[in-house]
């Protein structure tokens, strides 16, 4: 039970690394923060982890149990996330090379409900959400409670350790002044982002 500390802190730290370490949402919330400023990343940053708590959730309640069990519907979301992903790394690859001061001409931005939405054909999100609840929600009567406390605490986690990558892409826009370095932190997110979609898919 997590009402323990013993048990607590074990997933407190699973949930950190869990939403701390690179991949697909923290690379866009990294391209978004230098690109367009500290508060155009926050929409994400609340959107994936809203949509990862909501999959913990609905994962806790039963319908993860199809991931689980139907390796196509596993291979659907697969595809899908990696084709949704390669598109985005597109518009960030192919954005014109404008300085960060001239917001105009760059690609649109995901936004709330795009990054929720991602965490719904996020393989590895479903299956991170499988590993929570298998391993900390329990089988006792208060099973339901826990898988909500868990979605919770999972929810408020994600928020300060995505948020650092929002950080850090603002703090990098006094390197991005010159259309050409601003062209090569496209490309290079562009590619760290398809990178990252496969490594999710493989995971």
């Amino acid at each position: 039970m997590l009402s323990s500390l013993s048990s607590f802190l074990p997933f407190v730290l699973f949930a950190v690394v869990a939403s701390i370490t690179p991949g697909p949402n923290n690379i866009l919330v990294l391209s978004n923060s230098a690109r367009h400023g500290l508060a155009a990343a926050l929409p994400i940053v609340l959107g994936a982890g809203a949509g990862a708590a909501l999959i913990v959730l609905l994962v806790g309640s039963g319908v993860g149990e199809s991931l689980a069990q139907l390796p196509r519907v596993r291979m659907a979301m697969q595809w899908i996330g990696i084709a949704w992903l390669s598109y985005l790394a597109w518009q960030v690859f192919s954005a014109p090379a404008t300085a960060i001061d001239s917001d105009a001409g760059g690609p649109r931005r995901l936004g709330l409900f795009g990054a929720a939405s991602l965490q719904l054909i996020n393989p590895k999100v479903w299956m991170m959400a499988l590993a929570v609840i298998g391993v900390f929600a329990g089988n006792g009567d208060e099973r339901q409670a826990q898988v909500v406390y868990l979605s919770l605490v999972f929810f408020l986690v994600s928020l300060p350790c995505m948020g650092l990558w929002a950080l850090l892409g603002a703090g990098s826009t006094r390197l991005l002044r010159s259309p050409r370095a601003m062209r090569r932190f496209n490309r290079c997110m562009a590619v760290l982002l398809v990178l990252s979609a496969g490594l999710s898919v493989r995971a």
